[in-house]
């Protein structure tokens, strides 16, 4: 766990109102000594110095091991087609810090984010806050300000201690429960089902979005008394070829959806989430705003001839989703191509497990950053799991990209995973092409 720290400690000097968007999160990363102190005391002072009573905003909270990006997206398209206000705070950004607060679906500006900061430092009076606590209590300004309907806020990590948490929401969405965090959450699923069941509330609404609840997260809705819709008991989703319908236990009509490039499951919970929070909405215009959502980095296609999709999926469980969605798309004459990096702290042989079985060749590429994987131990790594397998190694992932697109065939397909720095990488190598 992470040290003990002085919450009172002398820090480096604020930057100001004037500084860059830059020299403002060099800043951020220097005032607490650690990149993850789980625990809400701290952002619970500054938050109450921030906002004296609860905001008049509805608050959705959404926690979970994957998915929580697309359900956030979905469920923010479907209530401004309803003509709500709608403010989400997302993490972590592929490019640009601004894209982690959206007001209205656009990205909040670099002014906006520096006032917004210049409000948490002034707020925080020598209080210890990490890069993310900071950021959190920075976007609650941001849509505070706004004066947005809704918020829609993901938790980063967990969900108990996460500063998300710090606010009671009015809906609470778990998208799912696997081995992610090992290090801050347990490698037990009752475990880590425990910390994300702590964004519920007593007895407000809740969607469970997967088919196999740990019973610590089934406990905590029985103690609470919380209202559960939960996939499989009160709606259940038919993946067919060309649709994806969801239905109901009660008498409400079914809803079909478009096959889209998310998860089935994070779309249907933000559908089941929409239905809850905007009852007296018609569900007829749902399957033309699903149809229409796209998440950068989640299963983005970013070239054609040979195609190349990227996907942040970096655990076991992502791992096997993207699997399953690859193989229904993979062609019978050409090969599926991996290009993989990863951080040092992910279960790099459960993935490769996952993907293997589907791979035919797989490029490899270091990261250069925090706790990115150079190639000698990701190779060494990757290997370990099959030594069989067709590996080719680069240095970065860029080049682990360039080298698959210039061996690739046409009717290849190639997919380009395995953390946001991965991700991000790629799609500004793309954008230079």
């Amino acid at each position: 766990m992470p040290p003990k720290v002085d919450h009172l400690s002398r820090h480096p000097e604020a930057p100001g109102a004037g500084a860059t968007l830059d020299q403002w999160l060099s800043y951020l990363e220097s005032i607490h000594p650690a990149e993850i102190d789980l625990g809400l005391d701290r952002v619970l002072m500054v938050l109450r110095r921030l906002f004296p009573r609860k905001p008049q905003a509805r608050i959705i909270t959404i926690a979970g091991t994957n998915g929580k990006g697309s359900t956030v997206a979905c469920l923010e398209a479907l209530l401004m087609a309803a003509g709500r206000s709608t403010g989400a705070y997302t993490s972590p950004h592929l490019q640009r810090y601004n894209e982690r607060v959206r007001v209205n679906g656009k990205d909040v500006g670099d002014k906006e984010l520096i006032a917004a900061f210049c409000k948490v430092e002034a707020a925080r009076k020598g209080i210890t806050l990490t890069y993310f606590e900071f950021g959190t209590l920075a976007a609650f300004v941001l849509l505070a300000d706004a004066e947005v309907e809704d918020w829609i806020l993901e938790v980063g990590l967990g969900g108990r201690l996460d500063a998300v948490n710090v606010l009671d929401p009015d809906l609470a969405i778990i998208t799912s429960v696997d081995i992610d965090h090992v290090a801050f959450l347990g490698n037990d699923r009752e475990i880590i089902g425990f910390e994300k069941a702590g964004i519920l509330r007593p007895e407000i609404p809740a969607i469970y979005a997967d088919i196999d609840p740990p019973r610590s997260v089934l406990q905590q809705v029985a103690a609470q008394r919380v209202k559960l819709q939960r996939l499989g008991h009160s709606y259940h989703i038919d993946d067919r070829d060309r649709e994806v319908v969801v239905r109901f236990q009660d008498d409400d009509p079914a809803i079909s959806l478009p096959t889209v490039s998310l998860p089935v499951n994070s779309v249907a919970a933000a559908v089941v989430a929409f239905r809850e929070l905007e009852p007296e909405q018609s569900p007829d215009s749902v399957a033309e705003v699903v149809a229409r959502v796209r998440v950068p980095g989640r299963f983005e296609k970013l070239a054609s001839h040979p195609d190349v999709y990227a996907d942040v999926g970096h655990n076991p469980h992502a791992a096997r989703w993207l699997a399953a969605r690859l193989e229904s798309m993979k062609s019978s004459t050409g090969r599926l191509i991996a290009v993989y990096g990863a951080l040092s702290d992910k279960d790099v042989e459960g993935v490769v497990l996952a993907m293997s079985p589907i791979v035919d060749q797989w490029y490899l590429g270091g990261l250069d950053c925090p706790r990115g994987l150079a190639i000698g131990e990701l190779s060494e790594r990757v290997a370990s799991v099959d030594s069989g397998l067709d590996i080719i190694e680069s240095t970065t992932v860029s080049g682990a990209l360039q080298t698959a697109l210039e061996s690739a065939n046409p009717n290849d397909l190639i997919i380009a995973f395995g953390s946001f720095f991965t991700v991000a990488e790629i799609r500004r190598d793309q954008e230079a092409r």
